[in-house]
């Protein structure tokens, strides 16, 4: 297809065309007016989400008139502020954050462990692919009952849970990545002179990197959701706990409301993980280096 044709005009006449262009540079060169600007903005975006979100549970629940089954928002809100007051929340929400950073940095560490056995000879190779098609469809809280018998009523159990709930995620992401980065920048490494540590760091890992956080982030997902979980059963057996015996406790008590306000410091906490720890870490690396859009 010709200019031309593009145009729609004449081949004789190219000024019709250049004057096309011309306009089109003028539209793409005017301020966007203000609903644009803010339409650019994804944080503001996001914010009206939320703010959608919480308007239809104002609706649903004034329409539904019932607290004890769905209380409304205004209601939730309350209550999260009463529990952050008080402190009860807070206290609940740095056990739970506790507990999973032990059990999340654990198995990072082992993920670390399989990937470079995996990286570095055929057996590990072998033995971390029959292990991820092995444990990796296994829900982690499955795990629970037989933890409980091997650590007893504990931290220890918890973590032993939410390491198989970061292992498996994060040790697959990061040995597909691993094995996707180019043969050509595996070469430059090498004419360098890059082995061992420096050819993983320098090398592998910046090359693989949007792959690893992949891992890390559906790893924390896992490794949060198996937590919560788990704290529910050891609440109602050891009388303490963090979020997950929040909830617990509650409903027993048939306060919903408050049940409610715990979900909410739940969602809390993940979308402030999400976009103050994955969002910037992803900002500062593969948004930078140019390997994401």
């Amino acid at each position: 297809m010709t200019d031309s044709t593009i145009a729609g005009s004449n081949p004789a006449r190219p000024e019709i065309y250049i004057e096309q262009l011309q306009k089109v540079a003028e539209i793409q060169a005017a301020p966007l007016g203000l609903m644009h600007r803010l339409y650019a903005f994804s944080a503001l975006r996001k914010l009206s989400l939320l703010i959608l979100l919480a308007t239809a549970w104002q609706i649903y629940a004034l329409i539904l008139n019932n607290p004890l089954i769905f209380p409304a928002f205004t209601a939730t809100a309350m209550a999260l502020l009463r529990g952050f007051i008080s402190g009860e929340l807070l206290q609940a929400g740095a056990a739970t954050i506790w507990l999973l950073l032990k059990g999340y940095g654990l198995g990072l560490l082992l993920a670390a462990v399989l990937t470079t056995l995996a990286s570095a000879t055929r057996i590990g190779a072998d033995l971390l692919e029959t292990l991820t098609a092995m444990f990796n469809p296994l829900p982690s809280i499955a795990m629970l009952p037989l933890a409980m018998v091997w650590f007893g009523l504990g931290d220890g159990s918890v973590i032993f849970v939410l390491v198989h709930a970061v292992l498996w995620a994060v040790a697959l992401n990061t040995f597909s990545g691993f094995k996707s980065v180019s043969q050509t920048l595996k070469l430059v490494g090498q004419n360098y002179g890059l082995t061992g540590p420096a050819y993983i760091f320098r090398i592998l890992i910046p090359g693989a990197f949007a792959s690893i956080l992949t891992g890390l982030k559906v790893g924390w997902a896992f490794a949060w959701r198996t937590l919560i979980a788990a704290e529910l059963v050891f609440g109602a057996s050891s009388g303490s706990g963090g979020l997950g015996w929040f909830l617990f406790q509650k409903k027993n008590e048939l306060l919903i409301t408050e049940v409610f306000a715990g979900l909410l410091t739940i969602i809390i906490f993940g979308l402030l993980i999400e976009n103050l720890v994955f969002k910037t870490i992803e900002n500062r690396t593969i948004r930078r280096w140019g390997m994401l859009q």
